[in-house]
């Protein structure tokens, strides 16, 4: 790997992706972004590995989302396309993917957690879309009706508060919850049982659940990217960002 930021190891077959900036919350920095495309990369051709675990380094979070005082220097307003790898949308990663989440998963965290086709979280993750904190968007977030029931897809994108790794579990967003200790252990388990599964039929299983869902996903995205886009541009999505790096409320103007 070309950054500290980011491991990439294979044990037994089961490729482990962790984001490794645990003194930042796991924040999706520019060297994150890069490791987290140059592993996914290097799975997609790593015959060695036939299950990607994506994961979080310390035990406080998985992904706290973007990192808002780069943020707040670059002045971004609409990430580009390949701002981050979004498995499925800017990126095809045909073998099974699983999401280990060790703490918290807000924003962009929450999107990498979703991407996963399994996601085993500890029982003290949350999971939050916190955008409207901060003034940004979440055009990622279109294909969550799919994976929850409508109305706490609304919880999570009007309230901005987190749901805890129980509750999580309870809606169908997250498919076993564990102890801490047990968390890579059992995680390891799971993805050996699919790595011991005949692979041309674990793709293909795959590959069914989400052609159930990808005319709709699709044009979901699509329409996601018009309705979010005045909300990056705004002058609200610079607020946030600036107000979180100098720790005070923002100050929402509406526009």
């Amino acid at each position: 790997m070309s950054t500290t930021a980011v491991r990439y190891e294979v044990r037994d077959g089961v490729a482990w992706l962790t984001i490794d900036r645990p003194e930042a919350a796991n924040a999706l920095s520019a060297a994150v972004r890069e490791g987290l495309w140059e592993g996914t990369h290097r799975f997609n051709v790593d015959r060695s590995a036939s299950v990607l675990v994506l994961t979080g380094s310390g035990d406080r979070a998985f992904c706290a989302g973007a990192d808002l005082k780069e943020m707040a220097s670059s002045g971004l307003e609409i990430p580009p396309p390949d701002f981050l790898p979004h498995f499925g949308r800017n990126v095809e990663v045909e073998k099974p993917t699983i999401a280990a989440v060790n703490g918290v998963a807000y924003a962009g965290g929450f999107l990498l957690a979703q991407m996963c086709d399994l996601c085993i979280a500890v029982e003290g993750a949350r999971f939050a879309i916190t955008e409207p904190k901060v003034g940004r968007g979440a055009p990622w977030a279109a294909p969550l009706p799919w994976l929850v029931p409508p109305r706490i897809a609304l919880e999570l994108l009007l309230t901005a508060e987190p749901l805890s790794a129980l509750r999580a579990h309870e809606v169908g967003l997250v498919n076993e919850v564990v102890p801490a200790e047990r968390l890579r252990m059992r995680v390891q388990e799971v993805a050996l049982r699919i790595a011991g599964n005949a692979p041309l039929s674990v793709r293909a299983g795959k590959r069914m659940v989400y052609a159930a869902a990808r005319a709709v996903r699709d044009a979901v995205f699509d329409e996601a990217e018009e309705i979010w886009a005045p909300v990056y541009r705004s002058r609200d999505a610079q607020e946030g960002p600036r107000a979180f790096t100098e720790k005070r409320p923002p100050r929402w103007e509406g526009r």
